[in-house]
């Protein structure tokens, strides 16, 4: 793919009779002899009527045909698919989730590729939307935008906003007899008030608003409204810088450099954002040929601080952050204390200081974002530890605990459901360190989330004093005293394969420890009788997932050489 975009199409179906079905296959979908000399650009679309986070997403695939036809462009619409997180929380179809992350990045590499594309716009709304599309993007490496479906509006019930993680902490309440059934049942119809996605500082708007940092995104992009016509009138200005990308031929790995990576990585530590970005940049930076690795974010994290009050440790929801001046405030802030790097350049032509340069100040009546001077941490959220239980690391989120220490017994669990089962049954005590393995990449397969667990601990009042650890992943709405990613995983041998009820188990994140206090000859008699089991999926993308899966410590990338 080195020959100029603007040319590349044009070529392709022009040069010889044997490209005349092609042309002809064009006629057919209404093309005049003039359209072969404009540049053609994919519209990945996620719409779907799946889940809340997707089903106002046709509006923007109109606006970006709209707008690329104006900028003298042909837009070429194909569809990607999408996992609802959300619904699939706690049953077996969480499993699917990563593994779309792989789907959707094989969806627009592949008809990027073999449509022969001069740009492409990913249209996304979901969790894995973000991710596969970027590395999609990056694959593929035409010029290319990405376009975030909006964040949802809050809920309201008695005085409080709502948003999905209510209902899930709902569930512990209500088993602990904290909540009324009246009031569990209001919460739940409730909550999720129309179309956008998860209205925290969780995974979908967390890498929405690191795709805006990495400049593959508008400026203010990533934490509209879907139900806003701002949205609406981003996608048609976007598709105008998308068109003069193509042109000027910038393409997303100039773009998502080493330096473009450490802004969007300053900008999740500064938001609170989810433990899945770690995951997820791991696997971008490995899409992007970018040299990045699980130790690079404790790097950042130590000289990054925590500016927002967002959700789910925080008070603030994402609508809250627009109108105190989004990512651009943000980023403004950390950009005048020297923690972000100007030079960079961003898909609107201009560098990442030129986008700042009009970004007024922070208003002194707004209580979302903090200066440096007054942050709510000093240091990030997302620690990497590491010990005998995680020597390739495993990742913590540390903010809203009064101390991120805990050593207890451990209490073992195969699988989610169990585990549940046994919080919701009283069975969990203060102190407990719950383990729940054979969950990662390979042995769940597809890493699952643990939302509703630590959704039940929390609205259960022991979020704070039960630890959770995990080869599994969390969604971006946890907080607590977990941790999660361990990897070696499971299923691969790692030790926490070899953990039995009782044995201790220290989770310290100011000391970055993840240790089981076992004897050294007492873990190798465990680890002489340990058998692997058998896959638990065979056949199909599951099973595919699995005999392919990277460590989570690499992404868990299905083309690592």
């Amino acid at each position: 793919m080195s020959q100029t975009p603007a040319n590349r199409r044009s070529k392709n179906i022009t040069e010889g009779v044997a490209r005349a079905p092609n042309r002809s296959m064009y006629y057919g979908m209404g093309y005049q002899e003039t359209d072969f000399g404009k540049p053609m650009i994919g519209v990945a679309n996620g719409h779907s009527t799946i889940t809340p986070c997707n089903s106002g997403l046709q509006k923007l695939a109109d606006a970006a045909v709209i707008g690329l036809k104006a900028a003298g462009a042909n837009a070429q619409l194909f569809g990607t698919p999408t996992i609802s997180d959300g619904m699939a929380m706690g049953t077996e179809g969480m499993k699917y989730s990563l593994v779309s992350r792989e789907v959707i990045a094989d969806c627009v590499e592949t008809c990027v590729g073999g449509q022969w594309l001069d740009g492409v716009m990913v249209i996304g709304g979901c969790d894995k939307n973000m991710p596969g599309g970027m590395m999609g993007m990056l694959r593929a490496n035409v010029p290319a935008i990405y376009i975030y479906g909006g964040t949802i509006k809050p809920g309201h019930y008695k005085g409080q906003d709502l948003n999905i993680v209510s209902v899930f902490e709902a569930v512990g309440q209500f088993s602990a007899g904290k909540m009324s059934e009246e009031d569990f049942c209001q919460i739940e119809k409730r909550a999720i008030p129309g179309s956008g996605s998860c209205g925290g500082m969780y995974t979908a708007n967390t890498m929405s608003s690191a795709f805006e940092a990495l400049g593959m995104s508008l400026p203010y992009s990533s934490s509209m409204s879907n139900v806003e016509d701002e949205v609406v009138e981003n996608t048609q200005r976007a598709a105008e810088y998308l068109v003069a990308a193509v042109k000027a031929d910038l393409k997303p790995r100039d773009i998502v450099t080493k330096k473009a990576i450490e802004n969007a990585v300053a900008v999740i530590m500064a938001t609170g954002g989810s433990t899945n970005a770690v995951l997820h940049f791991l696997a971008i930076a490995h899409a992007a040929e970018v040299d990045w690795t699980i130790d690079d974010f404790e790097r950042m994290r130590k000289k990054i601080p925590v500016l927002c009050d967002l959700k789910p440790s925080g008070r603030f929801l994402a609508v809250d952050l627009h109108k105190a001046g989004g990512i651009p405030a943000v980023m403004k802030v950390l950009l005048k204390a020297g923690l972000l790097h100007g030079d960079c350049i961003t898909i609107t032509g201009k560098t990442v200081a030129e986008n700042l340069a009009e970004v007024p100040e922070l208003s002194a009546e707004q209580e979302v974002i903090r200066d440096v001077s007054q942050p709510i941490y000093a240091q990030g959220h997302l620690a990497i530890l590491k010990g005998n239980l995680s020597p390739e690391g495993c990742v913590a989120k540390i903010t809203g605990l009064k101390n991120p220490v805990i050593s207890g017994p451990a209490r073992v669990f195969e699988d989610e459901q169990t585990a549940l089962a046994a919080i919701l049954a009283g069975k969990i005590q203060a102190g407990d360190v719950m383990v729940l393995r054979y969950l990662g990449p390979k042995g769940g397969p597809g890493m699952p989330e643990m939302l509703a667990p630590t959704g039940a601990l929390i609205g259960q009042g022991l979020g704070e004093t039960v630890g959770l650890i995990t080869d599994g992943r969390f969604s971006g709405g946890t907080w607590g005293m977990v941790v999660g990613h361990v990897a070696p995983e499971a299923f691969e041998g790692g030790l926490i394969a070899l953990v039995q009820e009782g044995d201790r188990i220290t989770i310290d994140a100011h000391q970055l420890l993840l240790e089981l206090h076992v004897s050294e000859d007492e873990i190798a008699r465990r680890r002489s009788a340990w058998v692997r089991p058998a896959p638990r999926y065979t056949r199909g993308v599951l099973a595919k997932f699995a005999k392919n899966a990277s460590s989570a410590s690499s992404g868990a990338v299905l083309d690592l050489s």
